[in-house]
């Protein structure tokens, strides 16, 4: 009924600071600086590549385990289907040190308990050498864990996330503490599309100079800066078009 009474200043601070995102909103910044209109006609045949970030979410099973949450849990779209994931990763914030240390990252993937007890099975293990000052991003190849979970969803139990300096202490985010808002691990996956069946070859294009009669596409794009929804992030204009004109049964279509 009315628009958010929020400033998209304001919505640029709750998003996840996750740099493939950051990257997307500057990339539509630099759009809208632009004289073009900065959206793109869809290709109907060729396989495009669209890429889904996954916030953590909570699990009974990893509430279960010892009383308390373990991170993280994901859950995925229908769209995420194993044989179309070209790309994952798990993305983990790192916080500052303040003298040069060598960080031990290590990924687990939860299973039920098994006789043993044993209730992890490694799926990454990394050392890395960090620097004093900003704390950094890390990101992690999940592809054959994330396929392995869409094929068999009764898998996905959660992972856990370590990353120990050479103190012990821990340097990862799995739940962000005062000022580490928008620092939760996140998944990005790329997924491909295949190619739609047909094209509309058979559609009229028109323009406001075209004196058809015909049902018709006419151009029209939807500007959201020009009557000021800021809150909006991206796109900042898109090509709605509408059809106008005769439509006969034969070009129904």
């Amino acid at each position: 009924e009315q628009a958010p009474n929020i400033s998209r200043d304001v919505i640029k601070q709750l998003l996840p600071k996750a740099p493939p995102l950051q990257e997307l909103i500057d990339q539509y910044d630099v759009q809208r600086d632009d004289s073009s209109d900065g959206s793109l006609e869809d290709d109907d045949y060729h396989a495009t590549t669209e890429t889904i970030i996954t916030m953590p979410t909570e699990s009974d099973f990893l509430v279960q385990m010892e009383g308390k949450p373990k991170c993280c849990f994901f859950k995925f779209s229908s769209k995420i289907q194993y044989n179309k994931v070209v790309k994952a990763q798990l993305w983990i914030y790192l916080r500052q040190v303040q003298k040069p240390t060598t960080v031990f990252v290590q990924i687990l993937r939860l299973i039920k308990p098994m006789k043993d007890g044993t209730r992890y099975t490694g799926i990454r293990s990394l050392k890395l050498d960090m620097n004093p000052g900003t704390g950094i991003w890390q990101s992690i190849d999940v592809k054959t864990v994330l396929q392995n979970w869409l094929k068999q969803p009764e898998s996905n139990l959660g992972i856990e996330i370590k990353a120990f300096d050479e103190n012990g202490r821990n340097l990862a985010v799995t739940f962000p503490g005062p000022g580490e808002d928008g620092l939760n691990p996140f998944l990005e996956v790329r997924v491909t599309d295949t190619p739609k069946r047909s094209r509309r070859d058979f559609g009229l294009d028109c323009d406001e100079h075209s004196t058809e009669s015909r049902c018709c596409r006419y151009p029209l794009t939807v500007d959201f800066e020009a009557f000021g929804w800021d809150w909006i992030i991206a796109p900042k204009r898109y090509k709605a078009n509408y059809c106008s004109g005769e439509c006969e049964f034969v070009f129904l279509q």
